[in-house]
């Protein structure tokens, strides 16, 4: 009896042993997996994100789900199509093309590289998650292809805020304002969802192009964001600036502005363009001095409302300055930077200055910086300046687009007596069925 028991111990023992071996291995198997996950995920590039993945395939270590997303996460900012491809490969080796959140990663690593890849690997996906939706959703949005967005939307099985949220922002960035308020409606009303501020940033933004409506439909907003004691945190309170600054109503915006605990550059910039755009010029370069003394460093958008703020009260001098500060604050000058520039010395009759500028920019002078040269020598009555770029810009305009140009070139003519030249432009807009945009203005109701 007692060497039984004895035996019994003995082998009880070698039991904990082995348990505590096998234990032991799969810690260790654990620690490995988490230990290059963890690499992945904190690696400083991309590159060196690829390399450790690249590794762990040569030492033949085990891959789990999470190396793959923090891997695939690495290549969406890489943009590289055969790496996406090699690793798509390898994903299909290992069986992980299944797992729908993998499978939504290379699909979303597809997509800055290769948007008819994206779509494949939607369309084989045995199962999709909302994010999966919404990502396509996202996508054909960017790409402009609004109904296509839409037709995702509606097949999809369940919606959740941020499906309706991404089709909201798709009609509103395209243009498509009336759709987009609408279906930020029946979510409401129908749906019975609250929105978030990710909803209503597009609608905000999209508010300042719908004239008076989208003034009363911002207003809403705006109430609803303080009936629901919303923080009015920077990403809120800078729509709410911008919103209300781009409608002219810049009595608001200053409010808002200055109620807001945080703000950024962003926020300054849209109060600042605001300004400068409803003929607030002197304003819009106080706010900058101010910006500039609260150690917030400009952005490129700052710079073309400060000299768009220039050109509205004419400060020439004032206006090479902040040019040159674009490269003081490490930027470099934009193509609308070089065109306030034109508009600022061509408005001041410095038209030897404008063409200087027109001839050392970097790139190609696109049809509306030649525009605005060309009214200036229209306005001073300098056609000899003029006519040394007619000949270049008639090479670049387009009848569809450019009728304003056109005309201008034509009233040119017609102002140095060059009755046969003008005929002939004119004849031109006739044989190619160009159109001027008609002008439009916006009458502002007392009762708003």
């Amino acid at each position: 009896m007692e060497g039984n028991q004895s035996a019994m111990v003995t082998n009880l023992c070698r039991v904990l042993r082995q348990a505590a071996v096998n234990n032991q291995s799969t810690l260790l198997l654990l620690r490995t997996f988490t230990s290059w996950s963890f690499a992945i995920q904190n690696a400083k590039s991309p590159q060196r994100a690829i390399t450790l993945y690249t590794q762990m395939q040569r030492q033949a270590i085990p891959f789990d789900s999470f190396a793959i997303l923090f891997t695939l996460k690495s290549c969406t900012h890489l943009g590289n199509l055969p790496i996406i491809c090699h690793l798509h490969a390898h994903i299909l080796k290992l069986g992980f093309n299944i797992h729908v959140y993998v499978a939504t990663s290379l699909m979303n690593a597809y997509v800055g590289s290769s948007f008819e890849y994206a779509c494949k690997v939607f369309d084989e996906m045995p199962v999709r998650s909302n994010v999966t939706w919404n990502t396509m959703i996202t996508c054909f949005s960017r790409s402009g292809d609004v109904e296509r967005a839409r037709e995702m939307f509606d097949e999809m099985p369940e919606r959740d805020l941020a499906s309706w949220s991404a089709m909201i922002a798709g009609y509103m960035n395209n243009g498509h304002w009336k759709e987009g308020v609408r279906l930020f409606r029946e979510m409401v009303m129908s749906e019975q969802l609250m929105p978030d501020q990710v909803t209503i940033g597009p609608i905000l933004a999209g508010c300042s192009e719908m004239g008076s409506t989208g003034l009363v439909l911002g207003k809403s907003v705006h109430g609803f964001a303080v009936k629901n004691k919303w923080e009015l945190n920077v990403e809120l309170g800078t729509c709410l600036v911008d919103m209300y600054a781009k409608c002219g109503f810049l009595n608001f915006a200053s409010l808002v502005f200055d109620m807001m605990k945080d703000r950024n550059v962003v926020t300054w910039t849209a109060l600042i363009c605001g300004a400068a755009k409803h003929g607030f010029g002197t304003e819009a370069l106080e706010i900058f001095r101010i910006m500039r003394q609260g150690g917030v460093v400009p952005n490129e958008f700052t710079f073309t409302g400060v000299l768009s703020a220039c050109v509205q009260v004419g400060l020439v001098d004032e206006g090479r300055g902040y040019f040159k500060m674009i490269k003081e604050c490490g930027l470099r000058p934009t193509i609308q930077h070089y065109g306030c520039m034109v508009d600022l010395f061509g408005k001041a009759g410095l038209l030897g200055e404008a063409y200087e500028v027109i001839n050392t920019m970097p790139r190609q002078p696109n049809v509306v910086i030649w525009g605005s040269f060309l009214s200036s020598c229209k306005l001073h009555k300098q056609f000899e300046m003029a006519e040394r770029v007619i000949e270049r810009v008639m090479n670049m305009v387009r009848p569809e687009n450019d009728g304003g140009v056109y005309s201008l070139i034509s009233d040119l003519y017609v102002l140095e007596d060059k009755w046969e030249d003008a005929e002939r432009v004119r004849q031109l807009m006739l044989h190619h069925n160009v159109r001027k945009a008609r002008g439009s203005s916006f009458i502002r109701n007392n009762t708003m």
